[in-house]
């Protein structure tokens, strides 16, 4: 068994190429650090360094343990993560990781849902696209993870995580008010064939990318922002169009840009992702309560 203490004073040294340096980085002393690498020599039963002159170099043991010191040293932290993230738990604390359409509308309708019959729940909101906030949940970052897929575009789900489906949300087009499909009730996509675009975060653009294609042309991208209200200004200001879901349209704040229904229809799925050890605690099943009675109330979307 290696000590993790050792493992990190090794992977400092690695990273560093000094005694010297990684005692400065860790806050040791030289002797210290060099205590720790003997020591985790004789745990190995190899040596791990040589010396090149006076520089230090590792062996071809070294070089073996180098290339797992810091997916070692991932899953601990991440382990360590998790643990506090039950312990938070149990005490009703609740980091939840959404996108950002998300946080202005199913978070705060969810947030006044629970804190009207749980009031000492407490909730951190953190904001994160897809997969990033999948990622986070899975360094223990995060409590809860907001995320969505498009068809055909769904990534294989963790072992660990489980997917609760809260929603469809349809993807609109938003138009400046004077523009001459303004007036229509829907939208075909191809008839936009020769608009400029604003793009919005990177799973976003490549479904759009991939409707575009399935209708016959290659969009005519002039500016990518993760920005909602950036986007909606840049629209209005008619520096293109864009296509957002529906969830965007809660919170349209410029009189000068409409949505209006996209044809073909696409659809995006929301979802909340736990872990599955994390999924029958009180305050986890709050949360996702709370989300779930959120999304049903905009079923249609």
């Amino acid at each position: 068994m290696f000590d993790s203490r050792h493992i990190r004073t090794f992977h400092e040294v690695v990273s560093t190429g000094s005694y010297t340096a990684a005692a400065r980085s860790l806050g040791y002393t030289q002797p210290a650090v060099t205590q720790q690498i003997r020591a985790l020599e004789r745990e190995a039963g190899v040596q791990l360094f040589t010396r090149d002159g006076r520089r230090m170099r590792l062996t071809e043991a070294g070089e073996t343990l180098a290339r797992h010191a810091s997916v070692i040293l991932g899953s601990l932290g991440a382990a360590q993560q998790q643990l506090q993230a039950l312990a938070r738990l149990r005490a009703g604390r609740v980091r939840v990781c959404a996108f950002p359409s998300a946080n202005a509308t199913l978070i705060p309708e969810a947030m006044a849902r629970l804190l009207a019959d749980h009031p000492a729940v407490r909730v951190e909101l953190l904001e994160a696209e897809p997969p990033e906030s999948l990622h986070k949940l899975l360094a223990g970052e995060c409590d809860i993870a907001l995320s969505f897929s498009y068809p055909g575009l769904r990534a294989e789900l963790p072992e660990e995580l489980v997917e609760i489906r809260l929603m469809e949300d349809l993807l609109t087009v938003l138009l400046p008010v004077g523009h001459p499909l303004a007036r229509r009730h829907a939208v075909r996509l191809a008839e936009l064939s020769q608009a400029r675009w604003i793009a919005g975060c990177a799973r976003c653009r490549a479904n759009f990318l991939h409707v575009c294609a399935e209708e016959g042309f290659d969009p005519d991208i002039v500016v990518t922002t993760d920005d909602n209200l950036a986007l909606q200004s840049l629209v209005a200001a008619g520096v293109g169009l864009a296509v957002v879901p529906s969830l965007v349209l809660s919170f349209l704040c410029h009189r000068r840009v409409t949505g209006r229904s996209l044809e073909p229809h696409v659809r995006r799925q929301v979802s909340a992702y736990v872990l599955r050890e994390h999924l029958p605690l009180p305050a986890t099943t709050l949360v996702l309560d709370g989300l779930k009675s959120a999304a049903a109330s905009r079923v249609g979307c």
